[in-house]
């Protein structure tokens, strides 16, 4: 296996839970509020309307990781163990699960039902941001990550919008993990504000919740309007909002982009150790499952 692709794979999957765990302290705040309180908040120190520990993860990581276990479990893809996974990290009493996730995972739990008919309200940022595996397991099975993503997103979600965002975010990782060029790699995304223009980032909007366009707009702003790894994530969350998804996603981006080597050791060094050692085990075998299926 190519030593750069590891090491920009496990940039993207460390990056997104240290972005997730540096977020959650100013989840629900707004940019002022941070300000007042933090002023440019930089540093894991966990607390939060949550109440972490320095460098506990959220949901996103979780539910990244329970995907993770299901794949790996299978040396493949099989829906039912990934909504298995699901519903034992719900039933885990989890520090935070959203609604629409809590309503999909009870779903499946009480009547084995494993899509979602299309809602209105699922338009949410729940399953674009725990797709990071589905990428790693498919780089090389690029024809397979349109329905593993899909799959497991209609668990939870349903809705053209949560579909489009899942499917762009994780091609344009894809792509940067296998390192092609940022300018090449951004035709994913100019594809995905030319089918749906509510995506367009620019000029930034400046709203950061969990509604997948504001979700998508933030981290995409953040993202090609930055330099380095660092800058991207702190300006990301200092954004405020659903800053653990935010700052998840925009982490998994810089990190494809720069690699493990530019996440800051001060960051690496908080992150809960055992959800650490699992992401670093779950991304080298997601990439030999990938290997071994090609």
């Amino acid at each position: 296996m190519e030593r750069q692709l590891l090491d920009r794979a496990l940039g993207a999957y460390l990056g997104f839970a240290c972005g997730d765990a540096l977020g959650a302290t100013v989840e629900f705040m707004t940019p002022r509020q941070i300000q007042k309180r933090h002023g440019v908040h930089s540093e894991i120190t966990g607390g939060g309307w949550l109440g972490l520990a320095a460098g506990q993860v959220t949901d996103d990581t979780q539910m990244s990781l329970a995907l993770g276990d299901a794949i790996l479990r299978r040396r493949g893809w099989t829906l039912s163990v990934v909504a298995d996974n699901f519903v034992a990290w719900l039933e885990s009493e989890p520090p935070d699960i959203g609604n629409t996730c809590r309503r999909g995972i009870l779903r499946y739990r009480d009547s084995g039902v494993l899509r979602g008919e299309p809602r209105d309200d699922e338009a949410g940022n729940g399953a674009c941001m725990r797709n990071l595996p589905v990428v790693l397991a498919t780089l090389r099975r690029s024809e397979d990550f349109p329905a593993w993503s899909l799959q497991q997103a209609h668990i939870t979600h349903n809705h053209p919008l949560s579909d489009a965002a899942t499917l762009a975010l994780g091609r344009l990782t894809g792509r940067l993990i296998k390192g092609e060029a940022l300018a090449d790699c951004k035709t994913e995304i100019d594809s995905l504000i030319g089918q749906f223009g509510e995506f367009a980032y620019q000029p930034y909007p400046g709203k950061a919740s969990a509604y997948i366009v504001d979700t998508v707009q933030t981290v995409l702003h953040h993202f090609f309007n930055t330099e380095g790894f660092e800058a991207c994530v702190v300006a990301t969350v200092n954004q405020g909002g659903d800053a653990d998804t935010t700052g998840a996603l925009a982490g998994m981006l810089a990190g494809a982009l720069h690699g493990l080597g530019q996440i800051p050791p001060r960051w690496l060094a908080r992150l809960d150790s055992a959800v650490s050692e699992q992401i670093r085990r779950q991304t080298l075998e997601l990439l030999e499952v990938g290997f071994a299926l090609d």
